[in-house]
């Protein structure tokens, strides 16, 4: 009986802990919204810092006025650029929501690309799927008022980058930006977007809303200095002290959200091996989460504001020193040669 009741209890503590966590998840930590702060020396030497703010993953459904009046004001930013990476509805009558959040920003350039709950609702999926089958069921549920979402950001003012390539100044610094549609659906054409820094920008930025390996790839071979992108939720459910434990994509857990470096081939190798001239990724962990899976744990809601600087004089030297001694033959293109066969990248000299 000892044993038992012992048993008993240790099960009722448990017990206890799991139903706190979880009453923790879903009532109070994913209504715990922060603003990020990073500094990122991606311009070339000279220019004038920027201001990024980026938003991803608000999976707004209509009446979720705390994060909507949360959003707007973040206005009060004056940040110079905004980088929207998708996921922005989760219900069919949430055009409006979104359109009112995003509201006091259509007086700020601004770029945007789609996700996956941009285009369709979400889904029930058995959690064991984001472990192993991570597309499982993609794209068979009922549709989104996609378009209407895009023609209020074009009417805005931003600029949709779905599969395309273009370049404007923003506060005085040429800043080239290359998009793909949603990676997560195969809806990215890379071959589209392929092709070298535009010579008259001071910064390429790619930007996704899945960040798949195949488009950070083909992005930092290309010339790209700063990738953005969201749809991890930074792994929603994390393990305090250790992190993500999945990223619902092919990105290992350790970029799941934050600040890391990437390269082509980089793969799960940590950002202490970066080389020089390897880009910067930003993945935010968002605002939202599926209305199916209202739960976040050790992973906090959240916008970023990115401050973009120059490169010291030293990084840019270096950097410009192994492009002009780059051959053709070791350009891009060969980066991704190499890389779909299954081969190490070609060689640095």
């Amino acid at each position: 009986m000892p044993v038992s009741s012992a048993a008993a209890r240790s099960a009722l503590a448990v017990g206890s802990v799991g139903a706190l966590g979880l009453g923790y998840a879903a009532l109070i930590e994913r209504q715990l919204f922060t603003l990020r702060r990073a500094e990122l020396p991606v311009l070339a030497p000279g220019s004038r810092p920027l201001r990024v703010l980026q938003f991803t993953d608000l999976h707004l459904t209509p009446g979720q006025r705390r994060k909507v009046e949360w959003v707007r004001d973040l206005a009060q930013l004056r940040p110079d650029l905004v980088v929207n990476t998708g996921d922005n509805i989760a219900h069919p009558g949430a055009v409006a929501t979104a359109l009112r959040a995003f509201e006091p920003f259509f007086d700020t350039p601004g770029v945007f690309v789609l996700g996956s709950n941009d285009y369709f609702s979400p889904a029930f999926k058995n959690p064991w799927f984001y472990l192993v089958d991570h597309k499982r069921n993609l794209g068979k549920s009922p549709r989104l008022p996609t378009d209407d979402l895009v023609r209020g950001f074009e009417a805005g003012g931003w600029r949709h980058l779905r599969n395309r390539r273009t370049r404007f100044p923003v506060r005085g610094v040429e800043v080239e930006f290359v998009g793909v549609d949603d990676p997560h659906l195969d809806y990215d054409r890379l071959d589209l977007v392929d092709g070298p820094p535009d010579p008259e920008a001071q910064l390429t930025m790619g930007v996704m809303h899945a960040p798949y390996q195949r488009v950070l790839d083909q992005f930092s071979a290309d010339g790209a200095g700063l990738l953005l992108a969201g749809h991890t939720h930074g792994g929603q459910l994390c393990l305090p002290g250790w992190g993500a434990l999945v990223t619902n994509c092919d990105l290992d857990t350790r970029r799941a959200k934050g600040v890391s470096r990437w390269w082509p081939g980089a793969a799960g190798a940590p950002s202490r091996k970066a080389p020089h001239d390897a880009a910067y990724l930003h993945v935010s962990a968002g605002l939202g989460t599926s209305p199916l899976a209202p739960v976040r744990f050790a992973c906090r809601p959240e916008a970023t504001l990115l401050t973009l600087t120059p490169r010291p004089p030293y990084a840019a030297s270096a950097a410009s020193a192994a492009s002009a001694a780059l051959p053709h033959p070791r350009g891009p293109r060969a980066w991704r040669a190499r890389l779909a066969r299954g081969g190490p990248p070609p060689a640095t000299p």
